[in-house]
């Protein structure tokens, strides 16, 4: 992992710690987990606070996430908002700690100045065994502490105040009066800067675990789907009246399923033409049979003409294999798309000529399944399905370990947004 380290494909863009005071404030965190303090000086942060160099020195890479539910987080600056979840079972936690910073901005703003805010986003489940665990999660609700019990003083001044106001004699306590103005040596003046976040629910949509080995739930009105291998525990029996299950293995039922609740984007000329995505893949696809086939091959020079060799060269396994003659008819195609029958695509390859629809809810989340079939394409693995694509890394040769790194390094990271934009809508 040392190359994806250095070229910051891995732990990328996390926030540096390194003010004593910040560094106290997380050890007061960690202690409230129950965690033992850690004696860096020094050390990055993602959104939910998850820290590598924390998680190494603990020995625990889920001291954030014990039991792969009711995930833990650590908030030392409101600065956390605009950082990657790298750490996660749950791909909507992101999203999850996003809505909780947009919601609470000032509270959370005011809170930081004095103090670090921790908790955990707890749903209905203490542990996943089966499905069931997993479908009965609707929303969470995040729990919230400080080291000094800043919430806890700011609840009691406030009914402390309604009191006062609202009993004609309160003024009279003068213990009352006295507790009012020590606490308020701790909170401050509520009144002008409120400490109590007010938005704490918030709905568990569609998401993808990485329990019992990746599990896709979406959510429709009327129905909820489960795409995940039927080895699963649970699978075709949690609450069958109301869950529609998939075998992921099953090609032809999950695009189906992805196009007629218009989360896929079938072949149209409309983005084929503009994208260039197509393109990326046939060329990620030849890469990757060559890899297969010759794997000490030097990458390193790689030309379209080499490229371009190299298909000739293997014509009939290229045709036999038929991926890659499927996507030069379509992109050939694409001008009058209505030719294109996936009818007579294998479900398999259906997937190669699509994307997720860019105006879906759940663009990221079909994205990531759509990964799922799509191996060779390190771009959209890397972009949508991390977990996946370092898993697949693991794997991969020294040669094309190399190769694709300094293929997402050049084209990738200089301009992340503007890529996606152009690949994926």
């Amino acid at each position: 992992m040392k190359r994806l380290l250095e070229n910051k494909l891995i732990f990328g863009n996390l926030l540096t710690v390194d003010e004593p005071y910040l560094v106290e404030r997380y050890n007061k965190a960690l202690k409230g987990f129950g965690l033992k303090p850690v004696k860096l000086d020094s050390f990055s942060i993602d959104m939910t606070g998850f820290s590598p160099e924390v998680a190494n020195e603990l020995n625990d890479q889920e001291y954030l996430d014990p039991n792969g539910v009711n995930r833990r987080f650590i908030i030392l600056t409101p600065e956390q908002a605009d950082l990657p979840v790298v750490h996660t079972k749950f791909s909507n936690t992101e999203e999850l700690m996003l809505d909780f910073f947009n919601k609470n901005t000032r509270e959370i703003f005011a809170i930081t100045i004095k103090d670090v805010l921790f908790g955990e986003i707890e749903d209905s489940v203490l542990q996943v065994s089966s499905l069931e665990d997993l479908l009965s999660i609707s929303q969470v609700e995040f729990k919230l502490s400080t080291s000094s019990d800043l919430l806890g003083k700011t609840a009691e001044l406030q009914l402390m105040i309604d009191k006062l106001l609202k009993e004609p004699d309160a003024w009279r306590d003068d213990d009352m009066l006295q507790k009012m103005v020590d606490v308020v040596r701790v909170t401050g003046d509520i009144s002008t800067n409120e400490l109590m976040p007010k938005e704490v629910v918030f709905r568990h949509n569609a998401f993808w675990t990485a329990h019992f080995g990746g599990v896709y739930v979406f959510n429709d009105k009327k129905q909820v789907t489960v795409i995940a291998d039927p080895a699963t525990k649970g699978f075709r029996k949690s609450r069958p009246w109301e869950v529609s299950y998939i075998d992921i293995n099953d090609h032809n039922l999950v695009y189906r399923f992805l196009l007629e609740t218009g989360r896929v984007d079938p072949p149209r000329g409309s983005w084929i033409e503009t994208s260039g995505l197509l393109e990326q893949r046939a060329r990620m696809l030849v890469i990757g049979m060559i890899v297969e086939r010759e794997p000490e091959l030097d990458l390193s020079k790689l030309s379209n003409q080499i490229l371009d060799n190299w298909v000739r060269k293997n014509a009939k396994t290229i045709e036999r294999d038929g991926a890659l003659p499927l996507l030069e008819f379509v992109r050939k195609k694409s001008h009058n798309w209505s030719n294109i029958d996936l009818d007579e695509v294998r479900p398999a390859h259906r997937f190669l000529i699509s994307r997720a629809n860019p105006k879906h809810e759940d663009l990221w989340l079909t994205n990531r399944l759509i990964s799922e079939y799509l191996r060779f394409d390190f771009l959209t693995l890397f972009v949508f399905n991390k977990q996946g694509f370092y898993k697949s890394y693991g794997d991969w040769p020294e040669n094309y370990r190399e190769y694709v790194v300094g293929s997402l390094r050049d084209a990738y990271l200089k301009d992340k947004s503007g890529l996606r934009a152009k690949l994926y809508g």
